[in-house]
């Protein structure tokens, strides 16, 4: 059963698991999803077509499934799925998908968003994901798994940011930033490894070890990009942490890449 306080607006066609919880004045729409133990407090509204995974938290006056902030948008019937035991805390805005991004914005399983931080359409963002205090993601963004966006940083549309990759507060990310980098700035230059977070997350040792020595190949001034990936690829080739990055740059994006403000950005 599903505790629902008085002053709550729940449309009856919602479908709420055992053990929910719905506090005052908040607002459930008729195409919303809230999975066991999912607690909502006060004020929130959740709309659209969204689904909430098991033993989520959602707090005062979060906004999540409303229409999207894009013009081409024409009522398609897009989705929000957010996984299981994610946190969503106050003032928090989520989007959901549009035709253009093949419908459907997705946050993994538990991830914590901190206060006044937004979500665009069409986002796919991975588990564990941190997003500090005001952090914006444009359209299309995505996030790998264990990634920390810092406070009040905005992360440009279609940009692709590895996982367990680390961006400082007040930063403006416009190009693409590698698995396990640690990017900072307006308009944000690559600065290294976020070491601090592969240790509190156990990497083992000796694969952070050889990751920083392929780092430092990879954007050394000698020869071209290409070259220097086959070079790490070859030499590394039995790092997963290496691997990581390698797949990365070779998928195509439609952004450039996030490099160190004394390396040229390579091209595609």
């Amino acid at each position: 059963m599903a505790t629902i306080h008085a002053t709550a607006a729940v449309d009856p066609a919602a479908r709420l698991g055992s053990n929910v919880r719905i506090g005052p004045f908040c607002l459930v729409g008729p195409d919303v999803e809230l999975g066991d133990g999912v607690i909502v407090h006060s004020h929130a509204v959740i709309t659209g077509r969204t689904t909430l995974g098991v033993d989520c938290k959602v707090y005062p006056f979060v906004s999540i499934g409303q229409t999207p902030q894009d013009v081409k948008f024409h009522d398609e019937p897009s989705t929000l799925t957010i996984g299981p035991r994610t946190v969503i805390r106050e003032h928090v805005t989520i989007n959901p998908g549009t035709e253009s991004g093949h419908m459907a914005t997705r946050v993994g399983a538990d991830c914590y968003l901190m206060i006044g931080a937004h979500i665009a359409h069409d986002c796919q963002i991975g588990n564990d994901v941190t997003l500090v205090n005001g952090a914006t993601l444009g359209g299309h963004v995505a996030l790998g798994d264990g990634t920390i966006i810092g406070g009040l940083s905005a992360v440009h549309q279609f940009v692709r940011i590895g996982a367990y990759a680390f961006v400082g507060g007040m930063s403006g990310i416009t190009a693409d930033v590698i698995p396990f980098g640690m990017a900072i700035g307006n308009r944000a230059n690559l600065c290294g490894l976020n070491i601090v977070g592969l240790r509190r997350k156990g990497f083992p040792r000796d694969q952070i070890h050889e990751l920083r020595q392929a780092y430092r190949m990879l954007f050394a001034s000698e020869g071209t990009l290409m070259e220097r990936l086959e070079d790490v690829e070859n030499m590394f080739s039995a790092n997963p942490l290496v691997n990581q990055i390698i797949d990365f740059i070779k998928t195509e994006s439609d952004r450039s890449f996030c490099v160190p403000n004394n390396a040229t950005a390579p091209s595609r």
